[in-house]
């Protein structure tokens, strides 16, 4: 860990050499997911409910998941621009050090730009909380707890599972955005409301689900199941099988020889 802040502050040194151009990214990046929030509140101007969801409720939902989002869009993002650690042989050094490599490719790279994209999360997050009619206790506050890291852990276990696929592609494959922004698009409402298909696919295939909508049922008391609480703690699982691939691809993995 020790080393790891490390890292961390050497990536904020450097963004800081360049104070004006990061704080202006920053703010394109705030009023970026800022224009998806309007586009919910004009939808909510002519449509006051979806399938039964206020206005307040789907603000709290795309708060969490956009918070969940962003943190892992932050720290994972050295696996986004794996393909190209590949290309140039960078991955070759990493094998050489004394260091885990998922590790080193995680500290290669710290998207300081989206604090603006969490600075929305959060604005969100905290109206969803304050407008809704949440009956408060501390099952409920462990539960928004859970909702944001296991939002975390799952988009960036996609953005590993994406590095790993690099292995055999020897580039990027845009499809991946399917799954995370094309998620973060969709997630915006709560899964439940694209129908039973969609919500099975998201529980038992990519469990999008298990951190965002049963954990919100529980939350608005719509469930009282109380297992809904840990559904996060269970979607974190899906490390596992992105953990495998990338295992495979590292036993795989030839030299650029460059």
């Amino acid at each position: 860990m020790r080393l790891y802040l490390k890292y961390f502050l050497i990536h904020l040194k450097s963004v800081m050499q360049y104070k004006g151009s990061f704080f202006a990214t920053v703010t394109g990046s705030f009023f970026t997911s800022f224009s998806v929030f309007l586009g919910v509140f004009f939808m909510f101007q002519r449509f006051h409910t979806v399938a039964g969801f206020s206005y307040e409720e789907v603000l709290l939902c795309y708060g969490i998941m956009l918070m969940g989002f962003s943190i892992a869009q932050m720290f994972a993002s050295g696996f986004k621009v794996f393909d190209s650690m590949i290309a140039n042989g960078e991955f070759d050094r990493i094998l050489c050090r004394p260091r885990n490599e998922i590790f080193q490719v995680l500290a290669f790279r710290i998207d300081f730009v989206r604090i603006g994209m969490l600075l929305q999360g959060m604005v969100m997050l905290v109206y969803g909380l304050l407008s809704c009619q949440v009956d408060w206790n501390f099952p409920r506050v462990l539960t928004v707890v859970f909702m944001v890291a296991g939002g975390m852990t799952l988009f960036s276990a996609l953005f590993l599972l994406e590095g790993a696929i690099a292995f055999f592609t020897l580039q990027g494959l845009e499809f991946m955005n399917v799954f995370t922004y094309g998620a973060i698009e969709h997630g915006k409402y709560p899964i439940g409301i694209y129908g039973r298909g969609m919500l099975l696919f998201c529980t038992f295939c990519i469990p999008y689900a298990l951190v965002q909508y049963y954990p919100l049922l529980y939350l608005l008391g719509r469930a009282d199941e109380w297992w809904n609480i840990f559904l996060p703690l269970a979607a974190c699982l899906f490390v596992l099988p992105c953990w495998v691939v990338w295992r495979i691809g590292v036993r795989h993995y030839k030299s650029t020889g460059s």
